[in-house]
């Protein structure tokens, strides 16, 4: 049994890695936490408190602060005209900040998803009235955090180096 090192000279592993998130698990838990959301608001909508535009406006500042975190390091990698160095450190700390805040807008979106279904779909309630703008504000915002969150992670590969795409372009012949 080993700890993740190499056991031999053949052995190829490589320690732990960060891999880009997979749209299963944001769809799974984006259904989940729709089936959760939905069961919860139907049978105790009485019991809840009033929806408030908080969610919204997080959601909406967070995903304006990892869009600007995306483009800014996308062209620190890319070494563009004016754009300072790469910090590898911060790009994997990014990188981190992007799967959790996917995974975690993905399952916003399913629960305010179903909040606000429920909502449209009970027009009748006065209460449900005044709470459907701020749970479908929160579904855009939440929405948006995971367009950017996804758009950070994928600002933050590393493109392919000069060797590679040269040993790419030596085997195609």
């Amino acid at each position: 049994m080993t700890n993740g090192a190499p056991v031999g000279p053949n052995d190829t592993r490589r320690g732990p890695s960060l891999h880009p998130t997979r749209p299963a698990t944001l769809v799974v838990a984006g259904l989940a936490a729709a089936a959760v959301g939905w069961l919860l608001i139907a049978n105790n909508y009485s019991d809840f408190p009033t929806i408030q535009w908080l969610p919204a406006i997080i959601f909406i500042g967070l995903a304006v602060v990892e869009l600007v975190a995306a483009i800014t390091t996308r062209a620190r990698i890319e070494r563009k005209q004016g754009a300072g160095p790469v910090e590898p450190l911060t790009v994997m700390r990014y990188a981190v900040l992007a799967k959790a805040s996917s995974l975690a807008a993905a399952i916003f979106v399913g629960l305010f998803g179903a909040i606000s279904a429920w909502l449209l779909s009970s027009r009748n309630l006065q209460h449900a009235k005044d709470d459907t703008p701020a749970a479908v504000g929160a579904l855009l915002g939440s929405i948006l955090l995971l367009i950017a969150a996804l758009y950070l992670e994928r600002a933050c590969r590393v493109p392919p180096r000069d060797e590679d795409e040269d040993e790419d372009d030596s085997s195609d012949t």
